[in-house]
């Protein structure tokens, strides 16, 4: 399944090739790059923008090998050039996708946000996807646990997570069963490999 957009270009199909690991990997899990007009990289996380797309899996060391070991040129066959802090400018722009998605969900009657809210639709068997800030108390969060044959969401901040429900802050919220949850899932998932290593975000398990 391709993301928005991404139908339309000619050259999407099932499997994309790392530049950096040179392993074969599905669009989903991997970040697309292409020139932009002043040859500059930029990031194409909505797979919109056009020309030749340059891909690399969405880890923090994948990108950082990619820069360091100059992979982008030799991609592009032209010299091109690098942002400062790509790797960061990469995971904001998938953490921005991912709370806009979690927003969508909320309007959309998928997400719920809040402990008691949360568990009664954990216990109801209606959630697919438990989500919890990974700066919130490990205590409060060890007492809810992810859906049987679910997914679990651990690296997203509690501010974050407040700005995809509209308030302060949030620790503890679900996702019902529903394409936008999937889509959230997928996005997310991209978004734990560029954080696998950004003050320890992404290693707790469900």
């Amino acid at each position: 399944m391709t993301r928005g957009g991404a139908k339309q270009d000619r050259e999407d199909g099932p499997e994309r090739k790392c530049i950096a690991t040179g392993e074969s990997g599905s669009t989903e899990t991997m970040i697309r790059f292409v020139v932009g007009p002043d040859n500059q990289i930029v990031a194409d996380v909505m797979g919109k923008l056009p020309g030749r797309g340059i891909w690399v899996t969405a880890d923090r060391d994948a990108i950082e090998t990619a820069v360091k070991k100059n992979l982008f040129t030799r991609a592009a066959k032209t010299k091109v050039s690098i942002p400062d802090g790509l790797v960061d400018l990469v995971t904001a722009q998938v953490s921005a996708r991912v709370v806009n998605l979690l927003s969508l969900a909320r309007k959309s009657g998928l997400a719920v946000a809040g402990y008691e809210k949360v568990k009664d639709m954990l216990q109801k068997e209606d959630a697919l996807v438990l989500i919890q800030a990974c700066d919130g108390s490990e205590r409060g969060k060890s007492k809810l646990s992810t859906p049987h044959y679910g997914r679990y969401i651990g690296w997203l901040t509690s501010d974050e997570l407040g700005q995809a429900f509209g308030r302060e802050s949030v620790i503890h919220a679900a996702l019902g069963y529903g394409g936008l949850s999937n889509r959230v899932v997928e996005e997310a998932t991209r978004l734990k490999g560029l954080r696998a290593q950004d003050g320890g975000m992404g290693r707790r398990e469900g």
